[in-house]
């Protein structure tokens, strides 16, 4: 066989040689449609799974109505690379494009992910370690076939000079002729398209390149947009009761990363993932709504005087916290972090990141774990006279990585799923390293009620919550991030725990049997702004007693 492949060698070499000297002349607006083409038939396979099951089954009405789409989806993509699309750029611009939208189908379908603006930014601010856990194997295979393959091709392709005038007119007849496609196809199958983007709107975030550079457009925009205005001042009337005799008091926010109510023991999850907590006397809110589905939209709304009930998330991101509240009203904040940052949540405040401590009992392979928050913590109490709200940022499960969130002492669960490719696990395997992570969680809030407890000198209080949920193979869903209106409430129902001093429930007049009978209704993140407040005493018009979860337990009330 060697020898039979050595004496076909000389006859292989000039078809080779052919092959390679292979470099058809296109145009750019060709380019552009061939683009299309490639984008809608082989970089879209989300999108087309989610169609088949919103439209059911394969009527003939179903494939028309789906080879209108099709059409429609090639003609709006190559509309959009022809008012981009130079001589000079087209291939450079087109190799980028191929190389987002292989990463964009790679995760769509390993995590079943929708790519719109709140995404797009959670992945602009993804920082390097994290970035690092998702290049996972099966990435690659992808980067080949929708990016490596077809970008040799492009580079391929030889595109003629043409005069000004000629490309123009060929560039405005291309345009006009994608247009009158567009809207032929759309009026022809109005009916049927409308009907189905008004039940499934979250459609379009499936549809690939053109989610990814619509968000990022409109991610862009927003950025250069509330970098261009000042932060609207709320609650200018804030002032901190100063009654005589009093103490500090001192609150610790721990805003839990990516944990959800399902998995949380003290709500009645089979496993008991939170034994610490049971034994320390809190408070625990067993039905409690985030406000969004990732840590971008949840951060500055849990923090917001507006919350979910009064969204608006322009106006959420161009003012103050929470925590400006406080701090103007004379109580000091700091946010410590061991994440992504506080989402402008803590902007111009002291801020303290703890992503790239050197602890060595904590940290390892580039990753702490999160009791490393706890680090020098007594000092900066120490050092801030009067009351203080500390704000702890952790790393929590966040996934997919969750075997690397918690220490080995906290494998509890086994087998667990040690590896970011989260199709590589069974559902028991992720659910178990999920829960182990849940369990640390628990040591973590644990031993910061701990800390609280030996605090001399200061009423202490301790509230800890949950920024968004997780999927975790549920109905083909992984992670988190999917359109809040259709977001599963694995996604959006957290735990939210309270844990008071006794120096503090006395100072305050509350009751604990009524605090808990409180607890057991429902609650949102939009409950945060006012208790924190009012257990903070600080006096504003801004402040709804409605929403303050500590109010209606008063001696007053």
């Amino acid at each position: 066989m060697p020898l039979l492949i050595a004496h076909q060698l000389p006859l292989l070499a000039p078809r080779v040689q052919r092959a390679w000297q292979w470099r058809p002349s296109l145009s750019v607006e060709s380019l552009a449609v061939i683009a299309g083409f490639f984008f809608t038939l082989f970089c879209n396979g989300p999108f087309w799974a989610a169609y088949a099951q919103a439209f059911g089954g394969q009527s003939a009405r179903g494939w028309l109505l789906g080879a209108s789409l099709a059409l429609l989806i090639t003609c709006l993509h190559s509309l959009l690379l022809c008012l981009v699309l130079m001589r000079w750029n087209a291939k450079w611009v087109l190799t980028v494009l191929l190389g987002v939208t292989a990463f964009a189908v790679y995760y769509m379908d390993a995590y079943v992910v929708f790519i719109d603006p709140d995404m797009v930014r959670n992945v602009l601010h993804t920082e390097r370690k994290e970035a690092l856990e998702l290049l996972t194997p099966g990435l690659w295979p992808a980067m080949l076939l929708y990016a490596l393959v077809p970008a040799v091709l492009l580079w391929r392709v030889r595109i003629p000079r043409l005069t000004l005038g000629r490309a123009a007119m060929r560039r405005v007849a291309m345009v006009a002729a994608l247009l009158a496609v567009t809207v032929c196809v759309g009026l022809l199958s109005f009916q049927d398209l409308s009907a189905l983007m008004r039940s499934n709107k979250s459609l379009r975030y499936l549809v690939t390149p053109g989610n990814v550079v619509t968000s990022l457009a409109r991610v862009v925009d927003g950025a250069a947009s509330d970098a261009a205005l000042p932060r609207q001042r709320i609650a200018e009337d804030a002032v901190a009761a100063a009654l005589p005799g009093t103490r500090p008091t001192l609150l610790v926010i721990i805003v839990g990363e990516t944990v959800r109510a399902q998995n949380w023991g003290l709500s009645g999850y089979a496993r008991d993932t939170t034994p610490q907590l049971s034994r320390l006397g809190v408070i625990n809110f067993a039905d409690v709504t985030a406000c969004g589905s990732s840590t971008e939209v949840s951060l500055p709304c849990l923090f917001s005087a507006r919350g979910r009930r009064d969204y608006d998330e322009d106006a959420i991101r161009r003012s103050e916290s929470l925590l400006h509240v406080l701090q103007r009203a004379g109580i000091q904040t700091a946010w410590r972090d061991n994440q992504t940052g506080c989402k402008g949540v803590c902007e111009g405040l002291p801020f303290q990141s703890f992503r790239d401590a050197a602890t060595p009992e904590w940290c390892h392979g580039g990753l702490c774990f999160d009791e490393v928050l706890l680090e020098g913590l007594q000092e900066h109490i120490d050092a801030v006279p009067g009351s203080q709200v500390v704000v702890l940022h952790p790393l929590g499960n966040h996934g997919p990585s969750y075997a690397s969130r918690y220490p080995e002492a906290f494998r509890r669960f086994r087998p667990t799923c040690d590896t970011p490719q989260l199709g590589d696990c069974s559902e028991e395997e992720i659910v178990n390293a999920y829960d182990n992570a849940v369990l640390y969680a628990d040591h973590v809030v644990a031993q910061t009620i701990r800390f609280l407890q030996r605090q001399q000198g200061r009423d202490t209080a301790l509230i800890y919550v949950s920024d968004h949920g997780e999927s975790l193979g549920e109905t083909g869903l992984f992670l988190h991030g999917v359109p809040y209106a259709i977001a599963p409430d694995v996604q959006i129902k957290v735990p939210m725990v309270a844990w008071l001093s006794p120096s503090l429930v006395a100072a305050r007049g509350l009751s604990r049997s009524c605090l808990e009978q409180v607890a057991r209704q429902p609650a949102s993140h939009d409950n945060l702004f006012s208790s924190v407040l009012g257990l903070m005493q600080v006096d504003t018009e801004a402040r709804d007693p409605a929403l303050d979860v500590f109010s209606a337990c008063t001696d007053a009330a």
